[in-house]
C-alpha cells in the first residue's frame, strides 16, 4: 500500500472515530502535535514510524524498539532516527536519546517492560517543559476477560511481563511533574459505549468481544509537562 492510500485510510479512520467521540486515542494525539515536532516513539511497532511521519511529515522522528515487530523496511526508513535496544538495556537507551522532545508516545510498551518504571521515569525525563506524553497500556480489568486470538484477556499475550498499575502510574506521573489531561482506566468512546449497549441487547454476550471489551483492555494517559 503506498504512502497516499494508507493517509486516506487515516483520514477516513479518523472521521469515523471522530464520529464516535474516540478522541483520546494515539492517532488523535499526534494529530494535535505542532507540525514541527519533535517525537520519541517507545516501543514503535506496527509500522508507527511511517504512520507518525504520513500525518506530520515536517515532525523529527525518534522510534526506540527492542526489535523489528511488524516494521517494514519502507516504515524504519521514515524515521529520522531509529534505535533498537535489549529488553536489558530499555531504559537507558530511551534516556540516551538526544535531547528533549515535545511529546514522546508509549502504545502498550510498559507491560512488555523487565524494568517498567525505569522506562517510565525515562520516557518522563525525555519530556521537555510544556510536552505532552501519551500512554497506553493493558486496562488492569482485562485480567478477567474472555481469553480469544488477538489478546483480550491481559495473558493473551504471552510476552505482556507486568500488568500495569493504573493509579500508580498515575501518581508518578505527577511526581515527575507531569499535569494529567485525560485519563481513563478503561477507555471506552461514548460512541463505542453506545453500539456496546445495542449489540449487548441484540445477541447478547455473543458480540461482546467484538465491541466493549475492545476499548475496556486499555487504559489511556495524556499528561503534559508543567
Amino acid at each position: 500500500m503506498n504512502s497516499k492510500k494508507i493517509f486516506n485510510y487515516l483520514l477516513v479512520k479518523r472521521c469515523i472515530r471522530i464520529i464516535l467521540w474516540d478522541r483520546w486515542n494515539k492517532i488523535e494525539f499526534i494529530a494535535w502535535l505542532p507540525n514541527s515536532a519533535r517525537i520519541l516513539d517507545v516501543w514503535c511497532w506496527n509500522n508507527s514510524p511511517k504512520i507518525t511521519k504520513l500525518l506530520k511529515p515536517s515532525a523529527y522522528y525518534v522510534g526506540v524498539d527492542i526489535w523489528d515487530y511488524n516494521q517494514g523496511k519502507w516504515s524504519k526508513e521514515a524515521a529520522d532516527e531509529y534505535l533498537i535496544s535489549t529488553p536489558e538495556t530499555f531504559p537507558q537507551t530511551i534516556s540516551s536519546a538526544k535531547g528533549e522532545y515535545d511529546a514522546v508516545i508509549s502504545a502498550h510498551n510498559i507491560e512488555h517492560c523487565n524494568a517498567p518504571y525505569e522506562t517510565l521515569h525515562a520516557m518522563c525525563s525525555k519530556v521537555k517543559k510544556d510536552g505532552l506524553l501519551f500512554m497506553a497500556f493493558p486496562s488492569e480489568r482485562s485480567v478477567s476477560f474472555p481469553s480469544r486470538k488477538g489478546t483480550l484477556n491481559f495473558y493473551d499475550d504471552k510476552t505482556h511481563i507486568y500488568l500495569p498499575e493504573f493509579e500508580k502510574i498515575v501518581n508518578t506521573l505527577k511526581a515527575s511533574g507531569f499535569k494529567i489531561v485525560f485519563k481513563s482506566p478503561s477507555y471506552q468512546p461514548l460512541g463505542m459505549k453506545f453500539i456496546g449497549m445495542i449489540v449487548d441487547c441484540i445477541v447478547k454476550k455473543k458480540a461482546t468481544c467484538f465491541t466493549r471489551p475492545h476499548y475496556w483492555f486499555e487504559a489511556i494517559i495524556w499528561a503534559k509537562k508543567v
